[in-house]
């Protein structure tokens, strides 16, 4: 069995990478950092004995898009399992970003996605079976910018998407974390003090959540109790209140 996560080098995606090696599950590793990509891969064999493959990329450039996509394609290394992990978030308001640096939000967190799903999901299905999860965010519940919209329509597009492969062998789940102990914050330049209390997860934990969610056939994995309850309550808020300034902060997810 293989799988190709990308994002791999750092937050839940390393995590990914890590639990599934563990299960004696070969890798192939998409991130744009080449040194932090030869650095994991080589901890991941020696640890735990697995074929690993890198495959550096930008998934904002479309011909490096495009080569993770025929990697996905190649029926001759399937891939069982697509984990679309990638992402990142801008730390400014939209009327005051930069438009080039939302287009590159937009095909990281979007695009790549959709393209990558699409890859994987025709091969698998030629095949007869596979496994798609697609790292959403609570964020996609609220009204918050343009990361909560991209993640809104990364959830809508693997329910969409679960739905259309039923029956196939295929399975798709959107991962939904709320706030997870990584670097994402501090890349985004976005401050969340010492991180800690009841809605901080650890990547750990999250991780073994939602390959299990996965393994289960689950179209949606939200981890932990507490944001179990709170994705519940948010579905009944009015929308309204989930476009105030205050609730909307409560967004960013790894």
């Amino acid at each position: 069995m293989t799988a190709l996560v990308t994002g791999a080098t750092a937050g839940i995606g390393r995590e990914f990478a890590e639990q599934l090696a563990a299960k004696g599950i070969g890798l192939v590793l998409v991130a744009r950092d080449v040194e932090r990509l030869a650095t994991v891969s080589a901890e991941l064999r020696s640890a735990h004995g697995v074929a690993v493959e890198v495959l550096p990329a930008d998934l904002s450039d479309r011909d490096d898009l495009e080569r993770v996509a025929q990697r996905l394609r190649d029926l001759d290394q399937p891939i069982d399992l697509l984990v679309n992990n990638a992402g990142y978030s801008l730390n400014s308001r939209f009327v005051a970003s930069d438009i080039a640096a939302e287009e590159q939000l937009l095909d990281v967190l979007v695009r790549a996605v959709l393209v990558l799903s699409h890859a994987a999901s025709t091969a698998m299905v030629a095949r007869g079976h596979g496994r798609i999860i697609n790292v959403s965010s609570i964020a996609g519940l609220l009204a918050s910018g343009t990361y909560a919209a991209a993640k809104s329509y990364v959830t809508t597009f693997s329910e969409s998407l679960a739905g259309q492969l039923a029956g196939t062998g295929v399975t798709v789940t959107a991962l939904l974390p709320g706030y997870v102990r990584t670097e994402f914050h501090q890349r985004a330049g976005i401050d969340k003090g010492g991180r800690s209390g009841p809605f901080w997860l650890d990547a750990t934990d999250l991780v073994r959540e939602a390959l299990v969610d996965a393994g289960d056939g689950k179209v949606i994995s939200v981890p932990s109790t507490q944001y179990k309850v709170i994705t519940g309550l948010v579905r009944h808020v009015p929308r309204s209140l989930l476009r105030s300034r205050r609730v909307s902060s409560l967004h960013r997810k790894n």
